[in-house]
């Protein structure tokens, strides 16, 4: 990382210019990957990266260029090329810096980069010997274990100063099922901003259990029907349908730009009374925690919807220029060779006054969407696709066999209205995201809801 001193040299250089504002985001990362099949450990990397990305406004226009040399005749290029988009100027200009220190809230206990490979090849066996052992038709297991420890430096001409480590762990595992007619798999990939420790409260076994579990229950279903019906999509990574349904449309990045359906609608009813959506990034420990975001404002929570009202958007620096409003510590980004825009980080559904059994009471037929996978969304219209990972038919209020070939197809918006229940069993997961800014951890999240009516597109002929 850069000094104190060299930063106030960078910035001072950039700001004799017709900017009014510079950013220098500095990184130095190292991440590992371990992947295994049926037991034995098949890949091994580790890569490190490291680099700044330097960032001037002029109004609302933004310029943004990388290097990962830091010495100063390159970075010192490198503003000059930025400063000439602009325009120069002669102005001296002096910056001087003030060092804020951010309270770490995600402290860790066994740093993962350190640890030895002995003991991370013995969690992913731990989880491979848990699935394989699940049932004589489990056939084939993968898994991977994945680390990174980001620390970041984010100086302004505005004088702030600020650093932040990242540490994060994550266990995907797959596990296949196979019978005489058919091959079906099933995962679990659970991860947070921790160290090793996370696997002592997350035991790697019921990854592995969960993996084969999901496998086993899609040997045995049936097609699924289509139409329109009532759906339960239960907690954790159902999440993903606010995250990508209606969350990107809450971003800055788009209601800037009015290419979202909720442009201008804050303060207005967008969703069932019974609906709170909060992003949060201040969670201890969670996948899409930081103490800063990647614009070194400390993370907050961030409540977008209180009972179907939209609260507010999530919004990054250059995007509050736009709108004429203030940031939300939302300014996120993949590495320094992305700039910033804005992200979510926890993102989900607040839980509600039903029990879980209450979302199936009255439901004359209907789907139970279990586990969901992934879809696709366009931000402008709110309309959407998503596959159901694991399902289940409801009849008559009860849950019955297990389907496959499910999908939910809709519109973000109309979801929203037609939530009827929340239940109160809240539950988080862990994704990736990707944007603009490129591709970074989140959570999604969410009790059981109940969808009084969405389109199932399913296999099975009615």
């Amino acid at each position: 990382m850069l000094t104190k001193e060299q930063c106030e040299v960078i910035l001072s250089r950039c700001m004799q210019s017709e900017a009014d504002f510079a950013e220098l985001f500095e990184e130095d990362t190292t991440s590992e990957g371990i992947s295994m099949l049926n037991g034995d450990v098949e890949e091994m990397n580790r890569v490190v990266r490291a680099g700044i990305g330097i960032r001037l406004y002029k109004g609302v226009q933004s310029v943004y260029g990388y290097t990962n040399e830091l010495d100063q005749n390159t970075v010192f290029a490198l503003v000059d090329d930025l400063k000439s988009a602009l325009g120069t100027s002669n102005q001296e200009v002096t910056i001087r810096l003030t060092e804020s220190v951010i309270e770490n809230h995600h402290p860790i206990v066994k740093d993962p980069i350190e640890a030895s490979l002995e003991e991370k090849v013995a969690l992913l066996k731990r989880a491979y010997k848990a699935a394989k052992e699940a049932d004589d038709r489990i056939v084939k297991v993968t898994g991977s274990l994945s680390s990174v420890c980001q620390k970041v430096q984010i100086s302004t001409s505005e004088g702030k100063f600020v650093k932040d480590t990242r540490t994060r762990v994550r266990m995907p595992i797959m596990a296949f099922a196979q019978d005489a007619s058919s091959m079906q798999s099933g995962s679990d990939s659970p991860g947070a901003s921790q160290g090793l420790e996370f696997f002592d409260q997350t035991a790697p076994e019921s990854i592995g259990k969960e993996a084969a579990r999901t496998a086993l229950v899609l040997l045995e279903a049936k097609d699924c029907p289509s139409g329109k019906m009532p759906v339960v999509i239960d907690n954790g990574f159902g999440g993903v349908i606010f995250h990508e349904a209606c969350g990107h449309s809450l971003e800055a990045t788009s209601v800037a730009k009015n290419q979202s359906v909720f442009t201008g609608k804050l303060n207005e009813k967008i969703a069932s009374d019974c609906v709170t959506a909060i992003d949060d990034g201040t969670i201890p420990g969670a996948w899409g925690s930081e103490n800063i975001d990647d614009e070194g404002n400390p993370q907050v929570k961030r409540v977008l919807i209180k009972d179907g009202v939209l609260q507010s958007y999530m919004i990054d620096r250059l995007n509050a220029r736009r709108m004429h409003m203030e940031s939300t510590g939302s300014g996120r980004r993949q590495s320094y060779k992305f700039e910033p825009t804005s992200r979510m980080s926890n993102t989900y559904i607040a839980p509600g006054k039903d029990s879980f059994e209450d979302l199936f009471a009255g439901i004359q037929k209907g789907l139970y969407a279990k586990k969901m996978g992934g879809g696709s969304v366009n931000p402008q219209t709110g309309e959407f696709n998503f596959a159901v990972n694991e399902g289940y038919m409801i009849e008559n209020g009860k849950v019955t066999y297990p389907v496959k070939g499910a999908s939910l197809i809709g519109n973000g918006k109309d979801i929203l209205m037609n939530i009827d229940k929340v239940s109160n069993n809240l539950e988080r997961a862990q994704g990736m995201c990707g944007s603009a800014s490129g591709s970074i951890p989140v959570d999604v999240g969410q009790p059981a809801i109940r969808v009084s009516s969405i389109t199932v597109g399913g296999t099975a002929n009615e």
